[in-house]
């Protein structure tokens, strides 16, 4: 990959890569103070600007090496958003709640640049900034459908693991909290493995059928 390519993708993913993973903590932190937790709020971390959010291997050295090796699967993560639960009424549903907020954030960002992506197509007349656009539009589809998949795997620190958490008894809850410290390595094992890559295949179909987009324009983010 020559350097002109190389900065020429990062530019397309940067901002879906950026707002994706930003809306998906504040989504966390918006919802714990709807349920009452205003933590988050109190430390400013419901800002949608993205510099009260990044960390730097997560939001930066993560998805960078992973744009450079032309990797098929392009995610990140945020500064987690302090929540304490118990401030919420119910401390394990609350959880569960605030838990499910950020996947859900990123539907609703993938929905959005679905519009972005037909929008692109009817208003930009040069061929070479409507393809920019469209790959922009394209990578945050993506980005955000894997945040959504890759989350909702019910292994702790990820979100799924966190409503699992909210679901089992106590007994069980607790064991499955203990793999929180191994969580990440576990997940980045399973990644590189390629576990999780039918799973995104399929939320990806679920989706484009869903908003009328052809899958197969999701293979030219990689070409």
């Amino acid at each position: 990959m020559d350097f002109e390519r190389i900065i020429y993708n990062i530019a397309v993913w940067a901002i879906p890569v950026l707002f994706a993973i930003t809306l998906h903590e504040v989504a966390h932190g918006w919802m714990a103070n709807k349920l009452g937790d205003g933590t988050a709020r109190m430390l400013g971390r419901l800002s949608l600007n993205p510099i009260k959010h990044i960390d730097p291997f997560g939001t930066i050295l993560l998805p960078l090496v992973l744009i450079l090796i032309n990797s098929p699967i392009i995610f990140g993560s945020a500064k987690p958003v302090p929540v304490n639960m118990r401030n919420f009424k119910n401390s394990r549903r609350g959880m569960a709640i605030v838990a499910l907020a950020g996947p859900l954030a990123n539907i609703i960002m993938a929905i959005f640049w679905s519009v972005i992506f037909y929008i692109n197509q009817l208003l930009i007349g040069n061929e070479a900034v409507l393809e920019g656009m469209v790959r922009m539009a394209l990578a945050g589809i993506l980005i955000n459908l894997v945040l959504f998949t890759f989350n909702l795997i019910p292994i702790p620190p990820l979100d799924g693991g966190r409503i699992l958490s909210a679901f089992l008894p106590p007994r069980m809850s607790d064991m499955l909290d203990k793999i929180e410290p191994f969580g990440f390595f576990i997940v980045i094992t399973l990644v590189l493995l390629g576990v999780f890559q039918p799973m995104i295949n399929f939320s990806i179909d679920i989706f484009s059928n869903l908003v009328g987009i052809d899958q197969r324009l999701f293979y030219i983010l990689f070409s």
